[in-house]
Protein backbone atom coordinates (compact mmCIF):
# COMPACT_ATOMS: atom_id res chain seq x y z
CA UNK A 1 0.00 0.00 0.00
CA UNK A 2 2.95 2.55 0.19
CA UNK A 3 2.85 2.74 -3.93
CA UNK A 4 -0.77 3.82 -3.45
CA UNK A 5 -0.09 6.39 -0.67
CA UNK A 6 3.17 7.94 -2.94
CA UNK A 7 -0.09 7.87 -5.54
CA UNK A 8 -2.17 9.65 -3.43
CA UNK A 9 0.57 12.24 -2.33
CA UNK A 10 0.96 12.98 -6.30
CA UNK A 11 -2.72 13.42 -6.80
CA UNK A 12 -2.07 16.08 -3.91
CA UNK A 13 -0.27 18.12 -6.34
CA UNK A 14 -2.69 17.91 -8.87
CA UNK A 15 -5.58 18.68 -6.52
CA UNK A 16 -3.54 22.32 -5.49
CA UNK A 17 -2.83 22.84 -8.95
CA UNK A 18 -6.71 22.82 -9.78
CA UNK A 19 -7.73 25.12 -6.57
CA UNK A 20 -5.39 27.54 -7.78
CA UNK A 21 -6.68 27.24 -11.28
CA UNK A 22 -10.12 27.88 -9.86
CA UNK A 23 -8.56 30.67 -7.67
CA UNK A 24 -10.68 28.89 -4.58
CA UNK A 25 -8.83 27.67 -1.36
CA UNK A 26 -7.04 24.29 -1.11
CA UNK A 27 -7.72 21.52 1.43
CA UNK A 28 -5.31 18.61 1.80
CA UNK A 29 -6.40 15.40 2.00
CA UNK A 30 -4.12 14.34 4.93
CA UNK A 31 -3.22 15.91 8.28
CA UNK A 32 0.37 17.26 7.75
CA UNK A 33 2.01 14.96 10.10
CA UNK A 34 0.30 12.33 7.89
CA UNK A 35 1.64 13.34 4.70
CA UNK A 36 4.22 11.39 2.51
CA UNK A 37 6.78 13.97 2.29
CA UNK A 38 6.35 14.33 6.44
CA UNK A 39 6.59 11.03 7.55
CA UNK A 40 7.66 8.82 4.47
CA UNK A 41 10.01 10.77 2.63
CA UNK A 42 11.05 14.32 4.20
CA UNK A 43 13.05 16.49 1.30
CA UNK A 44 15.90 19.31 2.19
CA UNK A 45 15.38 22.62 0.60
CA UNK A 46 16.99 21.48 -2.61
CA UNK A 47 14.64 18.41 -2.76
CA UNK A 48 17.28 15.87 -1.69
CA UNK A 49 16.27 13.28 0.54
CA UNK A 50 16.50 14.98 4.42
CA UNK A 51 18.53 11.52 5.55
CA UNK A 52 18.46 12.78 9.01
CA UNK A 53 14.82 13.01 9.67
CA UNK A 54 13.86 10.05 8.28
CA UNK A 55 12.04 7.25 10.55
CA UNK A 56 13.22 3.93 10.36
CA UNK A 57 13.48 0.69 12.36
CA UNK A 58 10.65 0.39 14.92
CA UNK A 59 9.89 4.54 15.10
CA UNK A 60 8.56 3.80 11.35
CA UNK A 61 6.84 0.32 12.05
CA UNK A 62 5.46 2.02 15.41
CA UNK A 63 4.50 4.66 13.40
CA UNK A 64 3.10 2.81 10.30
CA UNK A 65 0.84 0.38 12.99
CA UNK A 66 0.01 2.73 15.89
CA UNK A 67 -1.14 5.71 13.68
CA UNK A 68 -0.77 6.22 10.28
CA UNK A 69 -3.07 3.10 9.92
CA UNK A 70 -5.49 3.97 12.29
CA UNK A 71 -6.06 7.10 11.14
CA UNK A 72 -6.64 6.44 7.70
CA UNK A 73 -9.46 3.69 8.70
CA UNK A 74 -11.26 6.80 10.19
CA UNK A 75 -11.53 8.14 6.86
CA UNK A 76 -14.56 5.41 6.97
CA UNK A 77 -16.03 6.72 9.57
CA UNK A 78 -15.64 10.21 8.75
CA UNK A 79 -17.52 10.46 5.38
CA UNK A 80 -21.15 8.67 4.57
CA UNK A 81 -21.17 8.61 0.51
CA UNK A 82 -19.23 5.28 -0.98
CA UNK A 83 -18.12 6.79 -3.90
CA UNK A 84 -16.12 9.60 -2.23
CA UNK A 85 -12.31 9.60 -2.34
CA UNK A 86 -11.96 9.38 1.36
CA UNK A 87 -14.84 7.07 2.09
CA UNK A 88 -12.70 4.93 -0.39
CA UNK A 89 -9.05 5.27 1.72
CA UNK A 90 -10.97 4.29 4.50
CA UNK A 91 -12.62 1.31 3.07
CA UNK A 92 -8.77 0.18 1.62
CA UNK A 93 -7.21 0.28 5.05
CA UNK A 94 -9.78 -1.13 6.82
CA UNK A 95 -8.83 -4.29 5.31
CA UNK A 96 -5.44 -4.59 5.28
CA UNK A 97 -2.45 -4.18 8.01
CA UNK A 98 1.36 -3.29 7.37
CA UNK A 99 2.86 -6.93 6.05
CA UNK A 100 6.52 -5.28 6.45
CA UNK A 101 7.36 -5.62 10.35
CA UNK A 102 11.17 -4.97 10.08
CA UNK A 103 11.34 -1.20 10.03
CA UNK A 104 14.92 -1.64 8.01
CA UNK A 105 13.42 -3.16 5.30
CA UNK A 106 10.41 -0.63 5.30
CA UNK A 107 12.75 2.11 4.98
CA UNK A 108 14.35 0.49 1.62
CA UNK A 109 10.81 0.00 -0.17
CA UNK A 110 9.68 3.77 1.09
CA UNK A 111 12.98 4.66 -0.61
CA UNK A 112 11.93 2.59 -3.70
CA UNK A 113 8.83 3.88 -3.74
CA UNK A 114 9.56 7.69 -3.27
CA UNK A 115 11.38 7.27 -6.45
CA UNK A 116 8.15 6.78 -8.73
CA UNK A 117 6.12 9.12 -10.17
CA UNK A 118 1.92 8.57 -10.82
CA UNK A 119 1.56 11.72 -12.58
CA UNK A 120 2.27 10.60 -16.77
CA UNK A 121 -0.55 8.75 -18.41
CA UNK A 122 1.08 5.20 -18.38
CA UNK A 123 1.77 5.58 -14.87
CA UNK A 124 -1.95 6.00 -13.89
CA UNK A 125 -3.20 3.32 -16.36
CA UNK A 126 -0.70 0.70 -14.30
CA UNK A 127 -1.63 1.95 -10.88
CA UNK A 128 -5.54 1.81 -11.81
CA UNK A 129 -4.85 -1.61 -13.02
CA UNK A 130 -2.83 -2.50 -10.27
CA UNK A 131 -5.78 -0.90 -7.56
CA UNK A 132 -8.38 -3.12 -9.46
CA UNK A 133 -6.83 -6.39 -8.91
CA UNK A 134 -5.56 -5.54 -5.29
CA UNK A 135 -9.56 -5.01 -4.77
CA UNK A 136 -10.61 -8.43 -6.34
CA UNK A 137 -8.48 -10.18 -4.24
CA UNK A 138 -9.09 -8.77 -0.99
CA UNK A 139 -12.94 -9.70 -2.15
CA UNK A 140 -13.61 -6.20 -1.35
CA UNK A 141 -15.33 -5.74 -5.36
CA UNK A 142 -18.77 -6.77 -5.79
CA UNK A 143 -19.34 -7.22 -1.84
CA UNK A 144 -20.26 -3.17 -1.02
CA UNK A 145 -21.12 -2.92 -4.74
CA UNK A 146 -18.20 -1.95 -6.33
CA UNK A 147 -17.59 -3.64 -9.73
CA UNK A 148 -14.59 -2.78 -12.01
CA UNK A 149 -15.07 -3.18 -15.88
CA UNK A 150 -11.97 -4.77 -17.45
CA UNK A 151 -9.67 -2.69 -19.13
CA UNK A 152 -10.30 -4.34 -23.10
CA UNK A 153 -13.82 -3.57 -22.45
CA UNK A 154 -13.46 0.28 -21.06
CA UNK A 155 -11.57 0.56 -24.17
CA UNK A 156 -14.34 -0.42 -26.33
CA UNK A 157 -16.74 1.38 -25.46
CA UNK A 158 -14.24 4.55 -25.33
CA UNK A 159 -13.75 3.67 -29.10
CA UNK A 160 -17.47 3.67 -29.51
CA UNK A 161 -18.61 6.56 -28.23
CA UNK A 162 -15.77 8.80 -29.53
CA UNK A 163 -15.50 11.39 -27.05
CA UNK A 164 -14.60 14.86 -28.53
CA UNK A 165 -12.47 17.65 -27.92
CA UNK A 166 -13.93 20.39 -25.97
CA UNK A 167 -16.49 18.27 -24.41
CA UNK A 168 -16.69 17.06 -20.78
CA UNK A 169 -16.18 13.57 -19.98
CA UNK A 170 -18.20 12.65 -16.89
CA UNK A 171 -17.65 9.34 -15.23
CA UNK A 172 -20.42 9.03 -11.86
CA UNK A 173 -18.57 6.09 -10.33
CA UNK A 174 -15.20 6.79 -11.13
CA UNK A 175 -13.99 3.87 -8.73
CA UNK A 176 -10.38 3.40 -10.37
CA UNK A 177 -11.07 6.30 -12.96
CA UNK A 178 -10.72 3.58 -15.65
CA UNK A 179 -13.27 5.28 -18.15
CA UNK A 180 -11.62 8.41 -17.42
CA UNK A 181 -7.87 7.43 -18.38
CA UNK A 182 -8.75 5.41 -21.35
CA UNK A 183 -10.86 8.84 -23.04
CA UNK A 184 -7.76 10.86 -21.87
CA UNK A 185 -5.96 8.26 -23.96
CA UNK A 186 -8.67 7.93 -26.53
CA UNK A 187 -7.86 11.74 -27.15
CA UNK A 188 -4.08 11.87 -27.26
CA UNK A 189 -4.24 9.76 -29.72
CA UNK A 190 -6.88 11.75 -32.04
CA UNK A 191 -5.50 14.94 -30.62
CA UNK A 192 -1.86 16.49 -31.22
CA UNK A 193 -0.63 19.13 -29.85
CA UNK A 194 -4.32 19.63 -27.57
CA UNK A 195 -3.69 20.50 -23.61
CA UNK A 196 -6.20 18.45 -21.64
CA UNK A 197 -7.29 19.64 -18.48
CA UNK A 198 -9.51 17.40 -15.82
CA UNK A 199 -10.65 17.60 -12.45
CA UNK A 200 -11.69 15.02 -9.74
CA UNK A 201 -14.74 13.04 -11.19
CA UNK A 202 -14.73 14.45 -15.18
CA UNK A 203 -12.48 14.94 -17.51
CA UNK A 204 -12.90 18.37 -18.82
CA UNK A 205 -11.12 19.00 -22.51
CA UNK A 206 -10.69 22.15 -24.35
CA UNK A 207 -8.20 23.65 -26.63
CA UNK A 208 -5.72 26.22 -25.67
Amino acid sequence: MDSFLKYLDDLEEVRKDEATLHQIAYQPLFKTEHQWDIWAAPKKADGSPDISAQMTGDDLTGFVNHQLFPYLRSFKNAENDPKTLTYKIGEIFGEITNKIQSGRNLREVIDIIDNLQFQTQDELDQLSALYEDRLKLMGGAGRSGEFYTPRPLIQAMVQAVQPKLGKTIYDGAAGSAGFLTESYAYLRSQENGERTVFSKRAYVLCQE
